[in-house]
């Protein structure tokens, strides 16, 4: 047997005959031709994958790696065939995979086992109890506390995430509403009333006279004239105090912001 033979040609007895010289051997020439061998095998499962999102090249990659351990875990005195002994492996390998980097959100690996096991308790708990279980039940059959169960369960959503620009449904007739449109925000009056309390507190440093001119003019909305009128003074002295005033009030805004 010569390890130049093509693939096509190789027999199963071949193929033992290779798995037995390298049991032996631990050569790695011997384990990169059983590798090529069955890389098909790899394929076919890999490609059971692909409408997860994943390129199918990524899938076939990761799915080798576990064909690797495969081999050199296989017993060829257990009677087993090679194909049925690492597809599980491989396919492990794969579902592993998915569950460490696939999720759109950075999780922990023991959540992301438990929130495995959740499902498949929650599953099974429903169809034995008739009912959906309740956390405590969960819990109970993973063996972990409930908190722990419950962060499993919602941490779930991170596998998948769903773009601000998605639409959501909408029965009116009217455009449907994007998800970014139901987010909340900063409101931007909170910060209005802050910077109000500081001014608030500007103006009051005014003399009184100064401060009637800022108040009529910008909180009551009046003309220079009338307030000119108001306080019994010419416009032009009324326009001299509003500037003085003006620039003392930026000098204590800037004096409030924080360094």
């Amino acid at each position: 047997m010569t390890l130049k033979k093509a693939s096509s040609d190789w027999t199963q007895a071949d193929t033992d005959t290779l798995f037995a010289r390298y049991i032996r051997t631990r050569d790695p020439a011997l384990r990169d031709r059983l590798v090529v061998l069955h890389q098909n095998l790899v394929r076919y499962l890999a490609s059971k994958f692909v409408n997860r999102g994943e390129p199918l090249d990524d899938l076939i990659q990761v799915g080798t790696i576990g064909l690797i351990n495969a081999i050199d875990r296989f017993d060829s005195d257990r009677g087993t065939k090679f194909s049925t002994y690492a597809t599980p492996t491989i396919v492990g390998e794969i579902r592993r995979y998915f569950r460490d980097k696939a999720w759109s959100l950075k999780v922990p690996r023991r959540l992301q086992e438990l929130n495995q096991a959740a499902a498949k308790a929650q599953e099974d708990l429903s169809s034995k109890l008739g009912r959906p279980p309740t956390i405590q039940e969960v819990a109970a059959r993973i063996g972990a506390t409930e908190e722990e169960t419950l962060e499993a369960i919602e941490l779930g959503n991170a596998y998948d995430t769903v773009s601000l620009d998605s639409k959501m449904m909408s029965d009116s007739d009217s455009a449907p509403l994007s998800l970014a449109e139901f987010v909340g925000a900063e409101d931007e009056s909170l910060q209005a009333l802050e910077e109000y309390g500081d001014l608030d507190k500007a103006i009051e440093c005014l003399d009184p006279r100064e401060r009637a001119i800022i108040v009529h003019r910008f909180f009551k909305d009046m003309s220079q004239a009338e307030v000119a009128k108001q306080l019994n003074i010419s416009q032009m002295h009324v326009s001299r105090l509003q500037n003085r005033a003006l620039q003392q009030l930026k000098r204590f805004m800037n004096e409030a912001e924080p360094r």
